[in-house]
């Protein structure tokens, strides 16, 4: 079987049809958009602007970047906030005691030399000082007596210890000049000694605090070394519209690679744009081709293309919104649901990478539209229920919300932030959802595509036709829900759609509408009008059932698919019990004239509700059923069915064929219902 489809596949496009012209058009313009659309996007990110110019609208920064200006500005605010260290020079104390020393003892040394005369001693003594003093200073410490002098010495000195213990800094100087009359108020000394006191303190003093340079710069150093780079983070508003826009911004627009430059042509980003364009490009259709060439012979193709495009150009305007609201997802979702899950991851995986690039996503949204966007998938796989595509909503918001966390914790981000992102993302799950059930009516009825969500209304005992199949042929109705009961369990079992069958055998005898009451199980006791009939007409209304449902069917506009059931279930088998009893009264009637003018079943789906339609039947039509009788039946009739060669044009297999007839015979050990007996042939078929 899979080499009838690849031989199929390659005939199909090495010929130049319609279809392929039209398949290779569509791709050609969607990588044509791809690269519009990324050109676009690295032309239309970029601003003429200079220093002085006001932001026409926000400015965010593409890329996480070091705001060099604004680091060196922080770096200039930690070194001026750390004080000068200074040191205490013991020289000048020294210094400024032996000045005062000095001064005394020469006081003592000419007040025992009574030989000369006081002026003269003023005069010798005037010449032997560091600094200057007064004849009267002198005069009064002259007069002074030894201990009285000697006493006032040691009081000058100790306050020598403990003002210039503290250090006195040159900027201070005149402040410790000015405050020394009130320190000499505190001592107890005569008023002669406090101004003696003062004057001498006020010219013997001298700075001796003074700034360590070598002990500062490393404290400084140390304190600019512990600045951190000021980081703009990726989608940070640089400028705000209208803002001024200085060399700090300037510089941090043009590291963004925000700034036009006339001098530059972009030659290789724009290479590199299309190589990769192209690269993923022709990946996505290398998959078609070799894994799902079905999807180029029907609109498929074009509506993976337009959904593809659609979904970048959607993401592109929530972008600007929030980066973690972008809903990238969409395209994989809607893929699943429209055409196939495979390829739908394979989608979400290329719109997250060509959205990455166009729009510089940082590693976490990438991670997180890949993780989140591929589990969602999952669900859709067996949509029997509407809550599954719920499910996927909310399962893509959960993990979201545990990617972003993961790589919140792991870049250190504040709880606060790490929050907010959460619930944009988990927002962006409930969008993404939100848009792609909207969208859903949208794409089936404008590409006539059957998704598990049309089969579901379709499958709803509210719709018009199975109302009316209700009403009008309530036998018809219960016949078709045990038709479909039988064959979804099959399939089930043997890996076909399940929810497909089950819809196709809910319509697949919706033609015996035209004339319900000539079908046995819609009589209820009535007589039968085949009664009044030639076998001929007879077998003309009951073959009629195909071709009026059919009819019913496309002007109810039924999906093709369903359609298929009408046409297949009974494919060209005859209606027996008619041609029997016409060929009772014409031994030469053309059999060709009691068969079935539909087609062989084409797929596992039509099968098993041809053969889950002839078992059903044919089971009711046994008058006291045991097991061993159905069975019996079950087997007669599938064996039948092979024999006539009704199941030769499908992909269903013996071992499909066994798994179909078990689980056949075990559901229909608990029905009874009246039934023409069919004569005991294999190979021509049932009623109807």
């Amino acid at each position: 079987m899979e080499k009838m489809r690849v031989k199929k596949f390659k005939k199909i496009n090495f010929r130049f049809d319609n279809k392929k012209i039209i398949n290779m058009l569509l791709l050609f313009s969607f990588t044509a958009i791809l690269f519009f659309i990324s050109f676009l996007r690295l032309e239309g990110n970029k601003l003429n602007i200079v220093p002085g110019d006001r932001a026409e609208t926000d400015i965010r920064a593409t890329k996480e970047i070091i705001d060099e200006i604004g680091t060196e500005n922080l770096r200039q605010e930690a070194y001026n906030r750390v004080q000068p260290k200074y040191r205490i020079t013991p020289s000048v104390q020294i210094s400024m005691k032996d000045s005062i020393s000095n001064l005394f003892d020469t006081i003592r040394d000419y007040k025992i030399q009574t030989n000369i005369s006081n002026y003269r001693k003023l005069e010798l003594i005037q010449e032997s000082l560091e600094f200057e003093m007064s004849n009267d200073d002198i005069s009064n410490l002259l007069r002074m007596e030894y201990t009285e002098l000697n006493s006032f010495e040691n009081t000058l000195l100790d306050l020598v210890n403990q003002l210039m213990g503290i250090g006195v800094r040159e900027e201070d100087l005149e402040y410790e000049k000015g405050n020394l009359s009130a320190t000499f108020e505190t001592l107890n000394l005569t008023e002669t000694q406090k101004n003696l006191g003062d004057t001498l303190i006020s010219q013997t003093i001298k700075s001796n605090k003074f700034v360590d340079e070598l002990e500062t710069k490393r404290i400084r150093d140390i304190a600019v070394a512990n600045v951190e780079d000021l980081v703009v983070k990726e989608n940070e508003i640089i400028a705000i519209e209208g803002e001024l826009i200085n060399r700090q911004k300037y510089e941090l627009i043009k590291e963004s690679g925000l700034l036009k430059d006339s001098d530059v042509k972009d030659i290789d980003a724009k290479i590199g744009i299309v190589l990769l364009v192209v690269s993923g490009v022709l990946a996505l259709f290398g998959y078609i081709y070799f894994f799902n060439p079905n999807i180029l012979n029907d609109n498929r193709f074009a509506v993976f293309i337009i959904i593809m495009i659609l979904t970048i150009l959607l993401s592109q305007g929530l972008y600007v919104v929030s980066p973690y609201l972008l809903p990238a997802s969409v395209g994989g979702l809607l893929v699943s649901i429209l055409i196939n899950p495979i390829l739908g991851v394979i989608a979400n995986v290329l719109l997250t990478l060509f959205l990455g690039l166009v729009l510089g996503l940082d590693t976490s949204l990438i991670a997180m539209l890949l993780i989140g966007g591929t589990l969602a998938i999952y669900p859709i796989v067996q949509q029997k229920q509407r809550s599954n595509i719920l499910l996927s909503g909310i399962i893509m918001s959960i993990i979201n919300m545990v990617v972003i966390t993961s790589f919140g914790l792991i870049k250190g981000l504040s709880g606060r932030e790490i929050l907010i992102r959460d619930l944009q993302v988990f927002l962006n799950g409930i969008i993404t959802i939100i848009i792609t059930i909207g969208s859903l009516p949208l794409w089936e009825n404008l590409f006539s595509i059957l998704t598990p969500i049309k089969l579901l209304e379709l499958s709803n005992p509210n719709h018009p036709l199975l109302k009316r199949l209700l009403v009008e042929a309530p036998g018809t109705y219960h016949h078709s829900l045990m038709v479909g009961n039988l064959s979804e369990a099959a399939a089930d079992s043997i890996g076909g759609n399940s929810l497909l069958v089950r819809v196709g055998a809910y319509y697949h005898d919706i033609g015996k509408l035209y004339k319900p009451y000539y079908f046995k199980e819609n009589q209820f006791g009535m007589s039968n009008p085949h009664d009044l009939l030639e076998p001929y007409e007879s077998a003309k209304i009951i073959l009629a059932h195909v071709t009026e449902g059919i009819k019913l069917a496309k002007e109810k506009k039924l999906p093709k698919e369903i359609i298929e059931f009408i046409d297949e279930h009974h494919g060209t088998t005859s209606v027996a019990y008619f041609y029997y009893k016409a060929k009772e009264k014409d031994p030469l009637v053309d059999i060709e004239d009691f068969k079935y003018k539909g087609k062989k079943p084409q797929s596992k789906e039509t099968a098993l509700v041809m053969l889950a339609d002839s078992v059903e039947a044919a089971v009711r039509s046994i008058k006291e059923p045991t097991r061993e009788k159905v069975e019996e039946m079950v087997n007669k009739v599938v064996k039948g069915k092979i024999n006539d060669g009704q199941l030769s044009e499908c992909d269903i297999t013996n071992k499909d064929i066994s798994i179909t007839i078990n689980i056949f015979i075990n559901m229909l050990l608990s029905i009874y219902h009246d039934r023409i007996e069919y004569p005991n042939i294999e190979t021509i078929g049932e009623e109807g």
